[in-house]
């Protein structure tokens, strides 16, 4: 479920950041997540040329699959009522918001180890274009040392420092209330 929920936020990202889609892995994304999201964006409009379908879907998914995971653990929803679903979707929020920026470290790092093995590859192109937004600010700051780009190593620091410091305690705030 993670592999699909990861393709949806790559097909939201892929979008916001306008990356041609005649590529292969582009096609392989929209592929995989079309029959999903093309229902979807007949009843929920688009927001500043975004597909907020696709990224409402994998919030519905990973929702769903949250509280599939607690009833098969045990989790006393007849008990607890409905008084929970909040701190549901919260957690649902910060797992997805997690898993987006597992994502994108992903991304930073398939480009960074093309750029060095294979810099001609024909997927270079795509994960190149799919990084440079987000290494764009640390490009800014930090200057290349001998043609060697360090922008991916603060990239991946700061998301780490994301990952454990605001998203742990909003996961924790929201394991709290249930």
């Amino acid at each position: 479920m993670n592999l699909f929920l990861i393709a949806l936020l790559l097909r939201f990202y892929m979008q916001w950041v306008r990356v041609p889609f005649h590529n292969p892995f582009a096609q392989f994304v929209i592929k995989l997540t079309d029959f999903a999201v093309r229902p979807l964006r007949r009843v929920i409009p688009g927001l500043f040329g975004v597909d907020m379908g696709t990224l409402l879907l994998a919030l519905v998914l990973e929702f769903i699959l949250l509280l599939a995971l607690y009833g098969l653990d045990g989790y006393p929803f007849l008990v607890a009522g409905s008084k929970v679903l909040p701190a549901f979707l919260l957690l649902a929020v910060v797992r997805l918001a997690s898993l987006g920026i597992y994502t994108l470290i992903g991304l930073v790092l398939v480009m960074a180890v093309l750029s060095m093995v294979n810099p001609l590859s024909p997927l270079m192109p795509v994960f190149a274009a799919l990084a440079a937004p987000l290494l764009r600010p640390f490009r800014r700051l930090i200057p290349p040392i001998a043609n060697f780009d360090l922008s991916p190593l603060a990239f991946l620091l700061v998301c780490q420092l994301i990952i454990m410091l605001p998203l742990a305690w909003l996961e924790g705030v929201a394991r709290s209330m249930m």
